[in-house]
């Protein structure tokens, strides 16, 4: 007998979600995602041509899910900046194997891939209002954008994979603000 979904590719993703939650990009198989939906391997190809498509596919929800994550602040752009900062990180460290999904498990990981992507744009988005504000040097937006990511990436792989792993959530969280807080504050003004 035959089973029939309602929305079959939603319901894969939906697996794929929970799989790599705790697992991570290795934890993503065809096989065990359809037998957790209810459906043959067969039935996933329909949707998704390989594990790939499929895994590109759970990596864009992970990513609307940490954008989400990332509260604006409607205060200030310096605000706005931090709480996207904060935010990346604090989802890193709460969700690590949907980080390890989104920024390492789906393939393509060249500068222009992730121009698309929800954290990409509120970064850009926060960046862009204090170059409209004159916060910013608009010749330093480019610079910044690759600054800020990369300060707050680097810091989530320390505290989830190097030396600060060992350290107490209260501590660590005291020193993501201080990074987030020092690249913030080293952004170049316009003069």
């Amino acid at each position: 007998m035959a089973y029939h979904h309602g929305d079959l590719a939603a319901a894969l993703v939906e697996a794929g979600l929970e799989l790599t939650r705790s697992g991570g990009p290795d934890a993503l198989t065809i096989r065990e995602v359809t037998r957790r939906v209810g459906v043959t391997p067969n039935a996933a190809y329909r949707h998704f041509p390989d594990r790939q498509a499929l895994l590109r596919a759970v990596s864009a929800a992970i990513e609307a899910r940490m954008a989400a994550g990332m509260e604006r602040s409607p205060t200030t752009p310096r605000a706005s900046l931090r709480a996207v900062g904060l935010g990346y990180i604090g989802f890193a460290l709460l969700e690590p194997g949907w980080f390890a999904v989104a920024f390492f498990g789906a393939g393509d990981i060249s500068p222009e891939s992730v121009v698309d992507s929800p954290a990409y744009l509120a970064l850009a988005e926060a960046l862009d209002m204090m170059v409209h504000i004159g916060d910013l040097d608009p010749a330093a937006r480019t610079g910044a954008t690759w600054s800020c990511w990369s300060t707050v990436h680097g810091f989530a792989e320390l505290a989830l994979r190097g030396p600060l792993r060992h350290l107490d959530r209260a501590e660590l969280w005291s020193l993501a603000e201080q990074a987030v807080d020092t690249i913030i504050a080293g952004l170049p003004r316009v003069m």
